[in-house]
């Protein structure tokens, strides 16, 4: 029987530490503190409806050309502010500088793609344009958006959802996680485009306040990252109203390497997919199944990749490796550790926290039913299961509720095809893995979530299509035809 407890703490409403009136930031890495941020009044954010109503109403008059060149212009103010941006990021949730700068640079190059996807998947769709008739689907925008975004990736999960929603001609309410709080605000202000005041506004508000901010008429769509129990509560609170809610829930994102691999170049790429951003990635790698012929040399290349991170610091140039940005991480780590080791399971290297950290992991031999192989575990751990065959691999590949993204490690571009076409995940990866592409779809499947975002499809969610049957003459004989 197959563990499917979920233990991660709830992304929808887990905070710092709070006062009556306030969110406390602080370090993960070392406790300092960073800022206390106000909640918003239950004035304050009937203000913020109002205002978000009134610039959705202005906004949408406003033509595509410009609301590009808006956009636009509000992004090389992102660029002139990088340094701080990344450097917020790191105080805040304990990602690495050098990551945290990457983060910035990634959040511009998928706003560009947004910028460059909008003219077509914005277009009207013609269907016919005779002396008679013009009859057309047009892409008009829903009104208010609310985007509720988790920590791990504080600029990219909202982008996701903040670019293609203004450049569909839509106002935007942000509810950023409590821990990156302050990176919500300075979202808001990069965004204030002129002539339209409140078009980007940020709610500072706790679990119960949110739920009413979903459920009051002047939201149109609701877009959420977080965990699935958040995903439930955020549906569930909709569920009155028949808006459209788009998830991105949890994962837990296997790799296959196959016989034929680039090895080295597999290892690499692999340890990096698990530990990267200290393994907080929806999409992060999470279980590893090696071919048999492969499995005892690719174990061997990945103990030394995982003992050459380097913790400390999250603004020191040396790190490598931040602390977890929320200390209960570490325990449900253990947790999963402890119980793997329990079924016969073998930890080469890690397995252990040292203060805010917890060590990269490499685990041998845990059941396919263990928890480490089941549940999502949003830190540096990698699992390592050997297979007989390709088809092995896909079996336990999808004996999983989750599926964001699958990589096939292979040389063969015929076998990554027919594996793909098998896989339950959003996005399938062949020599490559814990990476978002912006051209493409972004989805899950399963307790990943529901509908997609990014490319040009991202848009559909963001629009609703109206019909257009414009009669321009009568015909001779008169009648309803």
């Amino acid at each position: 029987m197959r563990r499917l407890k979920t233990t991660l703490p709830h992304l929808f409403s887990a905070v710092p530490s709070i006062t009556p009136a306030s969110i406390r930031l602080a370090s993960p890495y070392d406790g300092h503190p960073i800022a206390d941020v106000p909640f918003d009044e239950p004035e304050a954010i009937e203000r913020k409806l109002a205002a978000a109503r009134f610039a959705a109403r202005a906004w949408r008059g406003v033509p595509l050309s410009e609301r590009i060149a808006r956009v636009e212009a509000a992004l090389s103010g992102v660029e002139a502010d990088e340094e701080d941006a990344a450097r917020e990021i790191s105080l805040q949730m304990g990602k690495p500088l050098a990551q945290a700068r990457g983060e910035v640079r990634t959040f511009l190059a998928r706003a560009r793609q947004s910028l460059s996807d909008a003219p077509a998947a914005l277009a009207a769709e013609v269907i016919e344009d005779s002396a008679l008739f013009h009859r057309a689907v047009v892409h008009a925008p829903k009104g208010v958006v609310l985007i509720i975004a988790a920590w791990n990736y504080p600029l990219l999960i909202v982008g996701n959802t903040l670019i293609p929603a203004l450049l569909a001609g839509n106002a935007v309410l942000l509810k950023h996680a409590a821990m990156t709080t302050l990176t919500g605000a300075r979202l808001a202000r990069w965004f204030q485009v002129p002539g339209v005041p409140d078009l980007v506004q940020q709610v500072v508000a706790g679990h119960d306040e949110i739920a009413e901010i979903i459920r009051d008429s002047r939201v149109d769509h609701v877009a959420f990252t977080g965990s699935v129990r958040g995903g439930r509560e955020v549906s569930c609170a909709a569920a009155d109203r028949f808006i459209d809610v788009g998830l991105e829930l949890g994962g837990k994102d296997p790799a296959y390497v196959a016989a034929d691999a680039d090895l080295a170049r597999a290892v690499e790429n692999l340890v990096d997919g698990a530990c990267y951003n200290a393994g907080q990635s929806c999409c992060g790698i999470e279980r590893v199944y090696v071919h048999a012929s492969l499995y005892d040399s690719f174990v061997e290349r990945a103990i030394p990749l995982m003992n050459a991170y380097r913790t400390g610091d999250p603004l020191a140039d040396g790190t490598t490796l931040g602390p977890m940005a929320q200390a209960s991480a570490l325990d449900e780590l253990d947790a999963q550790v402890k119980d793997a080791v329990s079924q016969g399971a073998r930890v080469l290297t890690g397995g252990r926290r040292e203060g805010p950290f917890y060590l990269p992991t490499l685990v041998t031999g845990a059941p396919q039913a263990s928890a480490i192989v089941q549940e999502e575990n949003f830190g540096p751990l990698l699992p390592v299961i050997k297979v007989a065959d390709d088809a092995e691999a896909i079996r336990w590949m999808n004996d999983s509720r989750y599926g964001l993204t699958a990589s096939v490690w292979t040389a063969d571009a015929a076998r990554a095809g027919v594996m793909a076409s098998q896989l339950n995940a959003g996005v399938v990866f062949q020599n490559r893995c814990d990476f978002i592409d912006p051209a493409l779809p972004w989805s899950g499947w399963g307790d990943s979530g529901r509908g997609s975002s990014l490319s040009r499809h991202g848009y559909l969610a963001l629009t609703r299509r109206k019909g257009l049957h414009l009669r321009k003459e009568w015909p001779e004989t008169q009648g309803k035809g």
